[in-house]
């Protein structure tokens, strides 16, 4: 999260308290709109941990291809 932080700060130049309000905005903003399994690894994502994206994404693209063939 405090990549995003910095990089709005950097890009806008709003003070670090309202670039942190808009991240958290940014970050709940996607939770909202993505599907539970990939939401559910938003904050993972942000600490670091990006492995966890790939690994929902690669159900839910096992779960596409079932549905419509390979």
């Amino acid at each position: 999260m405090d990549d995003l932080i910095a990089a709005i700060t950097e890009r806008t130049g709003l003070p670090a308290d309202k670039a942190r309000g808009a991240a958290e905005a940014a970050v709940q903003f996607l939770k909202d709109k993505l599907p539970d399994p990939i939401a559910g690894q938003i904050d993972g994502f942000l600490s670091g941990r990006a492995d966890t994206i790939a690994d929902a994404l690669g159900d839910t693209t096992d779960k596409l291809k079932g549905m419509f063939g390979d």
